[in-house]
């Protein structure tokens, strides 16, 4: 109704994606199964769908930070985290034509990437390859650290790997008794 009155429209067909009722006896909805009218709808949808997600782009270009909080605040649903993962480390671990195993830590702060909070670890403990074994080693030296030192954990880490690996972080955690951090892998 607002919008016939606004563009002053005196259409006899409206074409709609759903059952609507408007008590206006001049006027017939159709809602299309197939045909070139199902192609007009689905056109318009594709309009405004590209419509929405412009402008959506255009306000978060003026304020940046909305598109951080809108994706973090995504981040905390789909993960179903009990927080904003404002602080999210991630480890991978990675090698040299199968030896001198190395592994890395990158950090997220406020969705933003903390380059002066990256570490790479140079593993010691373990001999030859064994991920399972360097991935447990590098999560202990930074969180023990971290203890150590009384900083701020992360909300989120996240471990690239499979069951293994997220398996020996979390005995990291376990064995460090640190409680309310998210691990994921």
């Amino acid at each position: 109704t607002e919008f016939r009155s606004r563009f002053d429209s005196n259409s006899k067909e409206i074409i709609i994606p759903f059952e609507l009722e408007i008590p206006d006896s001049g006027i017939k909805f159709t809602i299309p199964k197939l045909g070139e009218k199902k192609k007009l709808l689905e056109l318009s949808q594709k309009n405004v769908a590209y419509f929405k997600r412009e402008k959506l782009e255009q306000y978060e270009k003026l304020n940046p930070g909305l598109r951080t909080d809108r994706l973090l605040a995504q981040m905390m649903k789909d993960l179903r985290l009990n927080q904003l993962p404002k602080h999210i480390e991630c480890f991978d671990n990675s090698n040299f034509q199968g030896a001198y195993p190395v592994s890395a830590m990158v950090c997220f702060k406020n969705g933003v990437p903390s380059k002066n909070d990256y570490r790479r670890f140079n593993v010691k403990t373990v001999e030859g390859i064994n991920d399972f074994a360097t991935m447990k080693e590098v999560v202990y030296r930074r969180y023990k650290r971290l203890k150590e030192a009384e900083e701020p954990f992360p909300q989120l880490v996240i471990i690239d790997g499979g069951k293994g690996q997220l398996s020996r972080a979390m005995q990291v955690f376990k064995g460090l008794a640190l409680h309310g951090v998210k691990i994921l892998g």
